[in-house]
């Protein structure tokens, strides 16, 4: 089964030319992560200052999953450099840094 997730992150003006860089480019060794981690048809779209993520999971252990991707080291590097350059917002849920969007609508 498919489960499919969307978020949202802040993203300041100032930061935009090198996160839009660094996407365009992403590391190898990131990508197959991603794919590893039953991760599939992964977007990010940048709208203003806004960041929207969109993913699908084909996995059956989501949580699971996604310690493994937290836990690889290339992960860790891609994030510790991406990360500086984004913005939560205030009402994420405790825990998150992309706030989930809930799905609304979907068809086939």
């Amino acid at each position: 089964m498919v489960q499919r997730f969307a978020s949202v992150l802040g993203i300041p003006k100032e930061n935009r030319e090198r996160y839009e860089e660094l996407h365009a480019a992403v590391w190898p060794e990131v990508l197959e992560q991603i794919k590893k981690s039953n991760i599939r048809n992964y977007s990010i779209y940048r709208y203003g200052e806004l960041l929207f993520s969109y993913f699908e999971y084909v996995g059956d252990d989501f949580d699971g999953d996604m310690a493994k991707m937290a836990e690889d080291p290339a992960t860790q590097r891609w994030w510790d450099i991406n990360k500086p350059l984004q913005r939560p917002l205030p009402d994420r849920a405790e825990g998150e840094w992309w706030a989930a969007i809930p799905e609304i609508f979907h068809t086939d």
